[in-house]
């Protein structure tokens, strides 16, 4: 007798994407099984102990999620989801206001910088729409084929031409976040300021066409996250989408690497298992769909495989570009707590170590360091104390709930610094984890021109997790980042990754993609994917939610596909 299971929906991967999607579809009363290879489910929403009372986190820590309409649909609140409110920004203006952390010190922005910040963010208008942006960003999904893609048809521009139309332009569509701040703000530090955030967070400052996804990926994480935590950090809040996933009756198994996606007659019918899995059964059916979380270069290359898909395409998706920020990440234990040398100390911070980015001298140093990322295939070669950084103080966390209980010691935690990306270094993948201690003590003296006592004395451990690393950690953080891909021109909203594959869906009938880095808009939009592939699993006759589902306002339906908006004509004309 076989001992096969069966459900409406395999989701191969347990990511914060691939848990999120089955909750979704487990409330939409779908039988749905989650398989996931590592023993702990969540992905990059990972958290660590490296030693007893020191918790880190050796990827994503902010809340990039506030505007997202899961936290309402899934109601994450009944399953432990709360925020632990940065203490820094109980006043915001004045974290806002503190300044930039340049080579002399640290400079003060102007007002110019503060109101044409908030302008263009939405906020000044009565009421703010600065959420009705997010949104129409990042949180609605990429419009049909045979919609055109211009000024008049982008979510993002359409809010600004109803909610502040003296904004919009048409050259606003073709700009750079650079040429934007250029327009609006006045102190060329406070330009480099943000123009870093948003590089680090998804879409670059120096991208054209894409200015107000780099200002939306900078604003959801500054004003709407306010630089901010989940409580239990970001593995706390997966741990509210893992409950509410099983609450809906999703079964979740860890310790099940997928082999192979199994394909019949050109359509997606289940998976098989590794013969290492945890599982005995080692087929498992889907009746509806198989949906991917695991990245696009391992869902087609290898659990599809050459011999389902065409040669073009796959070469297609095989010369998708990872250039765009590979993320080395440290974590610094120490006797003392770290202490900003005097010109970097301010009202807010006192003399703790504060939050970066530094240097914020000129465009010229960002400008050094991104062709040093994304042209240079090898190591950084940016001195020390010219390298841009972004680190994380320790006391930005709540009193109640510290990084580190540990006595007398102290924990800074994370430093990120963009490196190129792995896959192209000539010495192989691995080549900066070979000379990781050379690359700590490097990282180090980068983060001394700010510190004033990270000596050997002061130092207990130095933790990093290389680019590779992460991506050993998590498989699918391509490109050793949660980007994973560009989010420039050519590869966002309808072009991402691919302009075929932009709707989540495949040439693969029943395969859909919900992974960060194969879908729009990536990065670290929380739920985004999810919710906007929920569009096109409504469109498909795969779901259907009941009245707590609401779609994006800016949601056009595929002529011929059932429209995902409740009480709409079930077919869209």
């Amino acid at each position: 007798m076989s001992t096969d299971e069966r459900y409406d929906v395999v989701i191969v991967g347990g990511g914060f994407n691939g848990v999120t999607t089955a909750a979704y579809l487990g409330k939409c009363g779908l039988s749905v099984c989650v398989l996931e290879e590592r023993v702990e489910a969540g992905g990059g929403c990972e958290s660590a102990e490296p030693v007893a009372g020191v918790r880190i986190n050796p990827h994503a820590i902010m809340m990039y999620g506030a505007p997202a309409p899961g936290f309402e649909q899934l109601e994450l609140w009944k399953y432990g989801f709360r925020m632990d409110w940065n203490p820094l920004l109980q006043d915001l203006t004045k974290q806002v206001g503190r300044g930039a952390l340049c080579t002399d010190g640290m400079r003060p922005m102007t007002e110019k910088d503060m109101m044409g910040w908030a302008k263009i963010s939405g906020m000044l208008t009565d009421p703010p729409f600065i959420t009705e942006l997010m949104r129409a960003t990042f949180w609605c999904p990429p419009h049909p084929a045979d919609v055109e893609v211009n000024a008049e048809t982008v979510p993002y521009m359409q809010v600004y031409k109803q909610r502040s139309p003296d904004i919009w332009t048409e050259e606003l569509l073709n700009m750079t976040m650079f040429d934007l701040l250029d327009e609006y703000c006045e102190t060329e530090h406070f330009k480099v300021q943000q123009a870093m955030v948003a590089w680090y967070s998804g879409a670059a400052a120096h991208w054209e066409g894409v200015a107000i996804p780099a200002l939306a990926c900078d604003v959801v994480l500054t004003l709407c996250g306010k630089v901010s935590v989940p409580r239990g950090t970001m593995h706390g809040y997966f741990h509210s989408i893992f409950r509410c996933a099983v609450d809906h009756g999703v079964v979740i198994r860890t310790c099940c690497p997928v082999d192979e996606i199994m394909i019949s007659n050109g359509r997606a019918v289940g998976v098989r298992l590794r013969d290492n899995a945890a599982k005995a059964e080692k087929t498992i059916w889907a009746d509806k769909a198989v949906i991917s979380d695991v990245d696009i270069l391992q869902t087609f290359n290898t659990l599809v495989g050459p011999q389902h898909v065409d040669r073009s395409f796959l070469q297609r998706i095989n010369d998708i570009s990872l250039k765009g920020g590979s993320i080395y990440v440290s974590h610094i234990l120490t006797r003392e707590k770290l202490r900003c040398r005097p010109q970097f100390r301010s009202e807010l911070m006192g003399d703790e170590a504060g939050l970066g980015p530094y240097p914020c001298d000129s465009r010229e140093i960002y400008y050094e360091h991104v062709a040093d990322v994304d042209g240079r295939k090898g190591d950084i070669t940016m001195p020390p104390e010219r390298l841009m950084w972004l680190g994380t103080p320790s006391n930005r966390f709540n009193d109640h709930h510290p990084q580190n209980t540990r006595p007398n010691e102290h924990i800074m935690s994370p430093f990120y610094v963009y490196v190129p990306p792995p896959e192209y270094h000539p010495d192989g993948v691995d080549a900066i984890d070979k000379k990781k201690e050379y690359w700590n003590g490097y990282m180090r003296k980068a983060f001394s021109e700010v510190i004033e006592n990270l000596d050997d004395d002061n130092i207990i451990h130095h933790w990093a997790n290389t680019p590779y690393e992460s991506e050993f950690r998590n498989t699918g953080m391509i490109g050793g980042t949660w980007c994973g891909t560009r989010h420039c021109e050519d590869q966002f909203w309808m072009q991402r990754p691919l302009p075929e594959l932009a709707r989540y869906r495949t040439p693969i009938e029943g395969l859909y993609l919900c992974h960060q880095t194969a879908a729009h808009p990536g990065g670290l939009c929380l739920m985004a994917v999810t919710y906007n592939l929920m569009h096109i699993l409504i469109e498909d006759g795969l779901a259907e939610p009941g009245d707590w589902w609401y779609p994006s306002p800016w949601y056009i339906p595929e002529r011929g596909k059932i429209s995902a908006v409740p009480r709409e004509g079930k077919v869209a004309a």
